[in-house]
C-alpha cells in the first residue's frame, strides 16, 4: 500500500496548499502515481492551481462524505498540467466549491470517520504510491484523524510569533498521536533572514527537523496560485527547494 503524506499548518496563509500541489507535481514527474486530496471542505482552493472551476468539477470529496459516490469517482486526472516529460500520474480529489455545499458543511457537518476508509480506498483504487492530504488550517476532528493515519506529517509555518505558538500545539498533538515522521517547513522567510539561522532557531524551539526554509519569492507571489510553480519555473531556486522537500518526503 502507498504512503500517506499530510501537509498541515496551524494558521492560514502559510503556503500549505501551494506546497502540497507542487510537491505532488514533482513526485508525479519522477514516475510515481500521486493524488492530492483537498480536505479543507470549509474553504477549498487547491483546484485553482490546476486551472479548474465549478464547471470542470463533477463529483467531489463532499459527494463521498454524503454517500452519493465512491471517493475514487471524484478523482480528476490532472497529469496533463505537468511537463511533457512527466513519467507518473497525478490526480486531484477536490472539495466542492459550490456555495450551497459549503453552507451545508458548515450547517450540518459530516462524518469524519469516513475519511479513514476514503484514504484507503483511494490508495487501492488508483494504485497510488503517494496520497497527499491538504488540510484545513488549525485543528479539528478531521485533522486529528488524518494525523493518526499519516505516514509523514509536514507542518508549514512562517517565521512569525503567532505561527510559532500555533505550531507548538500542532507538534504536541502529533507526538501524542504517535506520528512517527514529522518535519517542519518554514515558508515565506524574509530575504534579510539567513536560512541557516532560521533553521537552527526553529529546530531548537521544537526539537524537530526543519526540512527546508523557503524564502519569500516575488515570482511565486506573482503567479497568484493560478498554476503550478514548479512547472512554470522549473529552473527557479524555489523549485530547487521544493525538490528538496519532495526528496525528504519519500526518503
Amino acid at each position: 500500500m502507498g504512503k500517506i503524506l499530510m501537509v498541515h499548518s496551524f494558521r492560514g496563509g502559510t503556503g500549505k496548499t501551494n506546497t502540497s500541489a507542487n510537491v505532488g507535481a514533482l513526485l508525479a514527474t519522477i514516475g510515481l502515481r500521486v493524488a492530492v486530496i483537498d480536505t479543507d471542505i470549509q474553504s477549498p482552493g487547491i483546484h485553482v492551481l490546476f486551472g479548474l472551476d465549478e464547471k470542470g468539477i463533477d463529483k467531489t470529496l463532499n459527494s463521498y462524505l454524503w454517500g452519493e459516490s465512491k471517493i475514487e469517482e471524484a478523482a480528476i486526472d490532472v497529469t496533463d498540467r505537468l511537463s511533457d516529460a512527466a513519467e507518473g500520474k497525478y490526480f486531484l480529489i477536490p472539495s466542492s466549491i459550490k456555495a450551497s455545499d459549503i453552507a451545508r458543511v458548515l450547517r450540518d457537518g459530516y462524518n469524519v470517520t469516513l475519511l479513514d476508509d476514503g484514504y484507503k480506498n483511494l490508495l487501492d483504487a488508483l494504485e497510488l504510491d503517494i496520497l497527499i492530504i491538504d488540510t484545513h488550517p488549525g485543528l479539528n476532528d478531521e485533522i486529528l484523524l488524518s494525523m493518526a493515519f499519516a505516514d509523514t506529517l509536514g507542518i508549514i509555518l512562517r517565521p512569525d510569533q503567532q505561527d510559532y505558538q500555533g505550531t507548538s500545539i500542532s507538534m504536541k498533538l502529533a507526538k501524542n498521536l504517535d506520528v512517527k515522521d514529522i518535519m517542519l517547513i518554514v515558508n515565506k522567510s524574509p530575504q534579510l533572514f539567513q536560512d541557516e539561522m532560521v533553521k537552527a532557531k526553529v529546530e531548537e524551539a521544537y526539537k524537530g527537523e526543519v526540512a527546508a526554509v523557503i524564502p519569500h519569492s516575488d515570482e511565486l507571489l506573482a503567479l497568484s496560485s493560478a498554476k503550478l510553480f514548479v512547472v512554470e519555473h522549473p529552473d527557479d531556486p524555489i523549485t530547487k527547494i521544493f525538490k528538496q522537500i519532495t526528496k525528504r518526503f519519500i526518503s
